[in-house]
C-alpha cells in the first residue's frame, strides 16, 4: 500500500489542478458574456455628439453622430473578406463642421475597386462607434507608407501619419457613396470568447490525467510498475 500513496497523491493533486482552472474558465465565460451583452445593448444606443475628449475604455463602442466631410486623405489596411477576396479596411479622414480631424473606418473594399476610387465627399453626416482596435501584435509588419498600405488598425500610429485626433469611428452609415466599398459595423462577433474551450480543454486533461492515474495503480497493485 505504502507504493500507492505518492501516485495517487500526485494523481489527486493533479485532477485538482485541472478541475480547478476548468471552474475558472466557466466563470470567465460568464464574465465575458456580461460584457458582450453590456456592449451589444451600448452599440445600439442612440448617436451622441462626439465627445471632446474621448477615453479608449470609457468610450469604446460609444455610439456617435458627426458632421463634417471626408478630406480625400485615406490609409488602406490589409484585409480580406471570404465572398470579396483581398482587398482593404479604407481608414479614411474626417474633418467636422469644428475643425476636428477624425479617423472613420469606412468598411471594407476589394483591391478591384480601389484604383481610382474618389475617397472625398461633399458635407454629410458619420454615424457609428468609436472603437480603438488591438489587432496589431510583435510580428504585425510596419506600414509601407509608399503604397498607403498598413497591417493593422491601431489607432495611434494611424493618427499621427493622417494628422488626425487619436480616435476612430467605425461608420455604420455616411451617406456617401463609394463603387465598391462596404461598411463594416461594430458588432460583438469580432469579440473573441473561447473560455468555454478552454474549460472543456481542462476538464478533458483532468479525466485524462485521473485515468492515467487509475492504470498506473492498477498496474502498481499487479506489481508490473
Amino acid at each position: 500500500m505504502a507504493r500507492l500513496i505518492l501516485p495517487l497523491v500526485f494523481g489527486v493533486a493533479g485532477v485538482a489542478v485541472l478541475m480547478s482552472l476548468g471552474f475558472w474558465q466557466l466563470s470567465r465565460l460568464e464574465e465575458k458574456q456580461a460584457v458582450i451583452a453590456e456592449i451589444a445593448a451600448r452599440i445600439g444606443d442612440d448617436p451622441v455628439a462626439l465627445p471632446q475628449a474621448p477615453e479608449p475604455e470609457d468610450d469604446r463602442y460609444l455610439p456617435v453622430r458627426a458632421e463634417g466631410r471626408y478630406t480625400g486623405d485615406v490609409a488602406h489596411v490589409l484585409s480580406s473578406q471570404r465572398e470579396q477576396g483581398a482587398g482593404s479596411r479604407v481608414i479614411a479622414v474626417f474633418e467636422t463642421r469644428a475643425g476636428r480631424r477624425v479617423l472613420v473606418d469606412r468598411g471594407f473594399m476589394p483591391d478591384a475597386a480601389r484604383p481610382g476610387a474618389d475617397f472625398g465627399s461633399d458635407p454629410l453626416a458619420v454615424t457609428g462607434n468609436l472603437h480603438w482596435p488591438r489587432d496589431a501584435t510583435s510580428s504585425t509588419p510596419e506600414p509601407d507608407l509608399e503604397r498607403g498600405l498598413w497591417f493593422s488598425r491601431e489607432v495611434a500610429p494611424l493618427a499621427r501619419n493622417l494628422e488626425t485626433e487619436p480616435l476612430m469611428i467605425v461608420a455604420r452609415e455616411d451617406g456617401a457613396s463609394v463603387p465598391g466599398l462596404t461598411t463594416m459595423p461594430v458588432t460583438t462577433i469580432d469579440i473573441r470568447n473561447d473560455h468555454l474551450e478552454y474549460a472543456i480543454t481542462w476538464f478533458l486533461l483532468a479525466l485524462v490525467w485521473a485515468g492515467m492515474t487509475g492504470f498506473l495503480l492498477w498496474r502498481i497493485r499487479r506489481g508490473t510498475a
